[in-house]
């Protein structure tokens, strides 16, 4: 029985091998399609973030205040294309984590053989951070995209005397960075290997990566200009999210960050990556089985996970800011597990992700019809706004309002998104100090702004010489809700 079933298990390895390309192309198609529908049919509003990414989109520049451009160029050639409907914001987002998955792929496969390749690009496309992350548009689905792409084409380049992956490499770092600034951690990692390598140090005098970092430059240096026109906001908000003033240790919010990659990367094989790390650095036999492929795999994630972990010990660190490293993690944990014929563990890791991957597109669909215990509904966050937009111009019309203010980034991002279609302009209040987001860069309340003033604030006391209107209490699904409220603004002095 054991022999048979070895045969069997032999033989879908040759045929898989044979026909891996189209195999994987077929599950990562079906994957995409079911991502893509369930998001047409989802129930969800724009969190602020994407309701933000939007409104880049409609004012495109070579640089924004919290983040690098591409994520609104990507928006604006969507919109373009099928419309300003929630489902194609969100379209890209599936679509660059499928041309990931196939980078992933075509990773596996060159270091190993096309079966590592077709089981690491399917693990990737399941991994429950991408089934997440495909529901929503963001700066990681761009960002991871490249990284791989510039990992691809950095063992192009290692392998071959050619010129032809130069450009490809410098492309793929440059508009790397133009998605986030964590690309950055790719220069890190890639210093690392190249110093520890033996067999690739030779790459530290080969011009072709010059050349390729050069492209790099020259593609960021719109940004760095806009960055330097615009007192370096962009880069500024990128320290501040460091965070590191205050008290500089925080071993709850290490061990939060921590906790939390069991949940991007999954449960099983984040315990393996750890497994593995531990019997490299504890075992010499593990550190001799440890070929020069594993160590190159170790050598573009661990930095990133031990970087972000130091990050979240002295500040904070959100889950995903980790996400760098799961490009190449993903295809060492798979060959690990295949390579040493831990099947029922990687068959296993395998069926939660695509049930996690299912729940969470069917998820979005049912959002907002489902009732949670207590404030326990994970959809909050992002219903309610389009409703709550709906108030805002229902009050502002009933008063005679020329324009609505917000003291709030969301607020701001909200309204300007769903009240796009409306003639009341929507500007941003400011402190006194300097501008604190990007719509009180661009859009904020002046002596130019019609009047009255409607303000739309999350809290109950308005500013001096403002007029309470009262408040409105907004479901935010069937056990959250919002209460927001409105103050007339004092008129300027003349």
């Amino acid at each position: 029985m054991a022999g048979r079933a070895s045969a069997g298990a032999d033989a879908l390895g040759q045929q898989l091998a044979k026909n891996a390309g189209g195999a994987f192309f077929i599950c990562l198609a079906a994957l995409t399609a079911l991502r893509l529908a369930a998001n047409a049919y989802a129930n969800t509003d724009l969190f602020f973030d994407e309701a933000q990414y939007w409104f880049w989109s409609r004012e495109l520049a070579f640089g924004y205040y919290s983040k690098p451009p591409l994520i609104g160029w990507i928006i604006r050639g969507a919109t373009e294309i099928c419309g300003q409907g929630e489902a194609c914001i969100r379209a890209p987002s599936a679509l660059f984590h499928a041309g990931t998955a196939f980078l992933v792929y075509a990773i596996g496969r060159k270091l190993y053989d096309a079966r590592i390749g077709f089981w690491s690009g399917l693990t990737y496309a399941t991994l429950p951070g991408v089934s997440l992350s495909s529901t929503l548009i963001s700066t990681d689905a761009p960002l991871l995209f490249f990284v791989a792409l510039a990992l691809f084409a950095f063992l192009k380049l290692r392998e071959s005397r050619s010129w032809a992956w130069a450009p490809v490499f410098g492309a793929a770092v440059g508009f790397g960075f133009l998605s986030k600034y964590a690309m950055g951690y790719f220069l890190i990692c890639a210093g690392l290997w190249l110093l520890w390598s033996r067999e690739s140090r030779a790459m530290l005098a080969d011009s072709r990566l010059y050349a390729g970092l050069a492209i790099g430059a020259a593609i960021l240096a719109p940004n760095m200009l806009w960055n330097a026109q615009n007192g370096f906001a962009t880069l500024s908000h990128t320290a501040d999210n460091a965070n590191w003033g205050g008290p500089i240790v925080h071993p709850l919010k290490a061990l939060e960050f921590f906790g939390g990659q069991f949940g991007v990367f999954g449960p099983l094989l984040f315990g393996v990556l750890l497994a593995f790390c531990a019997n490299w650095v504890l075992s010499p036999e593990g550190r001799a089985r440890a070929g020069e492929t594993e160590r190159l795999l170790l050598a573009f994630s661990v930095p990133v996970l031990v970087l972000m972990t130091v990050q979240a010990f002295l500040s904070r660190a959100h889950a995903n800011w980790a996400a760098f490293a799961y490009i190449a993690a993903t295809v060492l944990v798979t060959a690990v597990l295949l390579r040493d014929g831990r099947l029922r563990l990687f068959r296993a890791s395998l069926a939660i992700h695509i049930g996690l991957a299912i729940l969470i597109a069917a998820g979005g669909i049912l959002a907002g019809r489902l009732s949670f215990p207590g404030n326990g509904d994970p959809y909050a966050r992002i219903l309610g706004w389009e409703a709550l937009a709906k108030s805002a111009a229902a009050k502002a019309k009933v008063g005679g309002f020329g324009a609505i203010a917000t003291d709030k980034r969301a607020l701001t991002a909200a309204l300007l998104y769903y009240l796009r279609d409306e003639a009341i302009p929507v500007v941003a209040m400011r402190d006194g100090g300097p501008p604190s987001d990007h719509f009180e860069l661009t859009r904020p309340l002046d002596a130019k702004t019609p009047r009255p003033v409607l303000l739309v604030s999350l809290r109950d006391e308005g500013p001096a010489g403002s007029r309470s209107l009262g408040a409105e209490m907004i479901a935010a699904g069937p056990s959250k809700s919002r209460r927001i409220y409105f103050h007339a603004l004092a008129e300027p002095a003349r």
